[in-house]
């Protein structure tokens, strides 16, 4: 299998594995699930110029905005996945261990904390949500849910 081709399927596989993480949360800790219809909403909004708003709900809505998001989370995840295989290289896909692609995952936390968090309204890092230790806190465990998602695709395949 190609390298671009294995970068796909576990950026996939760790996009899955965290959605089915907030699932759980959801159902198990009663905790609310992503909006991906705000996230929608914030990436419609850059193509008009807009990337940091005060409270990305008061934006005016886009049509479709939630299919938007959902679209947007699975291609950075994608992303992700591709970015990591073409760093590791086959070598990792071989013999994958659980370290390497768990550092990229929680890496990867920061595009989410210094770019959409902040173009949210939510503040850098979280610092404008009510909790928001606890929103990095459970932010880093999603990142490492995505990561052992990854692995877990690498060594199926």
């Amino acid at each position: 299998m190609g390298i671009l081709i294995a970068g796909i399927l576990i950026g996939i596989g760790g996009t899955m594995a965290m959605d089915l993480w907030a699932l759980l949360l959801a159902r198990v800790a009663g905790l609310p699930r992503p909006n991906w219809g705000n996230v929608g909403r914030w990436v419609a909004h850059l193509f008009r110029g807009s990337v940091f708003h005060d409270d990305i709900g008061q934006a005016a809505p886009v049509a479709g905005e939630r299919a938007l998001g959902w679209i947007f989370h699975y291609a950075v995840g994608i992303a992700y996945g591709v970015i990591f295989a073409l760093i590791a290289g086959r070598a990792w896909f071989g013999d994958p261990s659980f370290v390497p692609v768990w550092i990229f995952s929680l890496l990867t936390i920061t595009a989410g904390w210094f770019l959409l968090q902040p173009g949210m309204g939510l503040g850098w890092a979280a610092s404008r949500t009510a909790t928001p230790w606890k929103a990095r806190g459970m932010g880093l465990v999603a990142h490492t849910v995505f990561g052992l998602g990854m692995w877990g695709v690498a060594l199926a395949g």
